[in-house]
């Protein structure tokens, strides 16, 4: 019997419906993910934001409002860059720490390991879903504080700005990654946010010019991945930085790429998803 298939909608017979990257499964993947966050955007986009908005007020009346300057600069416009990345990859954690240890819990992990993906395109869907609600919540911080009174976040260098954001946001993306492949349920995922994210993004230097600690304090800040994302950041904003920003870049990139090699071979061995 002929081939009654009209050309260019299907395959021929006999050749792969799937090429070397299943865009398409790539593609139905992250926006399952992106609207899975997107639904209730009201927790997961403008809540986030509106705390950090938050942490901007009570930190600038706390410390000195408009009179206090650090590195030279309003102290308002300090840490703005500061907490506007620091929102993004907290939120980025939050969203990639949540995917698969759902599907552990509900017993739906099967909807992520039986479709038609491979390892990375899997992993690249996750991480893809994660950095887009970092962006949206940076955005919406970055239009909040554009309009805040006394606060200064006009770019400077857009270079960094999308190295550093970017960078972070994935960086904490891949955690989340390795947080939901590890946890078996939600307290251990709380566990991470609250001990391991939560002070690395508080002792990075959001709040405060690392240069002014102790020399042993001050050592231990530089150990600290989160401290070169944050300063980088601000440079993208204030061309002022607290660390070296070339040094920073290419830390972060090695980072990230071990993360991603870590993450993809846990992946791909099935480590805690597949009983």
């Amino acid at each position: 019997m002929p081939d009654q298939r009209s050309p260019g909608t299907l395959p021929p017979f006999g050749e792969a419906a799937i090429g070397r990257v299943n865009w398409p499964g790539l593609k139905a993947l992250y926006v399952k993910e992106v609207r899975r966050f997107f639904k209730v955007q009201l927790q997961t986009v403008w809540a986030p934001a509106i705390t950090t908005l938050l942490f901007l007020a009570i930190f600038t009346v706390a410390l000195g409002g408009r009179s206090r300057t650090v590195m030279g600069v309003p102290f308002a416009d300090f840490i703005a860059p500061g907490l506007i990345v620091m929102g993004m990859m907290q939120n980025a954690f939050a969203n990639s720490s949540f995917s698969l240890l759902v599907g552990k819990i509900q017993g739906t992990i099967v909807d992520y390991l039986m479709p038609p993906l491979s390892t990375l395109e899997l992993l690249a869907g996750l991480v893809l879903a994660a950095v887009t609600r970092a962006v949206l919540v940076g955005f919406a911080v970055w239009l909040a504080m554009l309009l805040w009174p006394g606060v200064h976040v006009v770019p400077t260098h857009g270079w960094a700005i999308l190295w550093f954001g970017l960078g972070g946001a994935g960086f904490l993306a891949f955690l989340g990654v390795l947080t939901s492949i590890w946890a078996e349920k939600f307290d251990h995922a709380a566990a991470v946010t609250n001990f391991v994210v939560a002070p690395l993004s508080l002792l990075s230097g959001t709040f405060y010019s690392v240069d002014a600690l102790a020399p042993v304090f001050r050592t231990i800040s530089h150990a600290n991945p989160f401290f070169y994302i944050i300063s980088g950041f601000r440079y993208g904003f204030l061309s002022e930085a607290d660390s070296n920003v070339v040094l920073g870049a290419g830390l972060l990139l090695a980072i990230n790429i071990g993360m991603g090699l870590l993450c993809y071979a846990l992946l791909r061995s099935g480590w805690k998803l597949k009983n």
